[in-house]
């Protein structure tokens, strides 16, 4: 299923000559691992930024330290800020933030295994999305990226998969 999700996000983005770029924590690359495994993707991927530390989402998404102190680098704020740091940082026309705690370990009664928050950003718009996934660590990462490109997908106005 990945692939043709995946196709169909890059159909769109060359049909709407859209670019994208991403802003990972927990998936680790994965998002831009399946953006990039589409022949013809430099039209559409300008780069994107794995920033898994507090630190890096700091120096190299311009995350503000209060937002990190205060929400916690698993949170609705840090998902937003993260895609809009890499969408300026490529001046993509499109930016996927992605944070969240992949597991086994990590979790808390308020935030558990299995929290991410998924940001799609544009210059006009932000959608944050929250999922509980309860899968193993892999699971977990799998199906934030398959979750990020539908929301792409749904953003683009496919709603089809």
């Amino acid at each position: 299923m990945t692939m043709q999700v995946t196709s169909q996000v890059a159909r769109l983005l060359r049909e709407q000559n859209l670019t994208i770029a991403c802003a990972e924590s927990c998936t680790g690359g994965m998002l831009m691992h399946e953006l990039t495994n589409i022949p013809g993707s430099s039209a559409y991927m300008l780069g994107g930024i794995v920033a898994y530390s507090n630190t890096a989402k700091h120096s190299l998404l311009g995350v503000q330290e209060n937002t990190l102190n205060v929400f916690g680098a698993v949170s609705e704020q840090v998902s937003a800020a993260m895609a809009r740091g890499v969408r300026a940082a490529f001046g993509a026309n499109i930016a996927i933030g992605i944070t969240g705690i992949a597991g086994p370990d990590g979790g808390t009664p308020d935030k558990p295994v299995g929290l991410t928050y998924i940001s799609y950003v544009t210059a006009d718009m932000t959608v944050v999305r929250r999922y509980v996934w309860d899968g193993d660590r892999f699971a977990n990462k799998a199906a934030s990226v398959q979750a990020a490109l539908k929301l792409i997908l749904e953003q683009l106005g496919d709603d089809n998969f």
